[in-house]
């Protein structure tokens, strides 16, 4: 069995509730959900994280995605989603293959965003700066 959960679930390996397949994307609930209906989208395919994801097959996701959170929506009745992402054990990513989490939002579901920290002096344009030099 690969060490990877998300490949043994995608293989049967270990149950779970899904809720789409195709040919290169898996779709099933969380089993700690932030609301019920929070669904995990993933690749088929194995890659530890969005970065390493092929741009092709994350262009082929996004309508999945966002068929996905319209199901939730009319079927759940959310009033809205939070579409997260988790790239890197840093920033909270768990399992070490790319998914998409699709969390379905209530009124007074008790979640709330995280906190804004707002830039020193010049500290915007340098961050800018930064990132616009590093672009490939």
């Amino acid at each position: 069995m690969n060490d990877c959960i998300f490949c043994n679930i995608i293989k049967g390996e270990i149950p779970s509730a899904k809720v789409y397949e195709d040919d290169e994307i898996f779709a099933f609930l969380d089993i700690n959900p932030v609301n019920p209906g929070h669904t995990l989208v993933i690749p088929k395919e194995h890659y530890d994280d969005f970065s390493l994801t092929p741009n092709e097959l994350l262009s082929k996701m996004m309508p999945v995605i966002d068929k996905i959170s319209k199901a939730i929506m009319n079927g759940l009745g959310a009033q809205g989603f939070n579409l997260e992402l988790n790239n890197g054990r840093v920033a909270g990513q768990i399992v070490p293959h790319a998914h998409f989490h699709i969390v379905p939002r209530f009124p007074d579901d008790g979640l709330h965003l995280w906190p804004g920290k707002p830039y020193a002096e010049g500290e915007m344009q340098k961050t800018a700066e930064k990132i616009k030099n590093n672009l490939e």
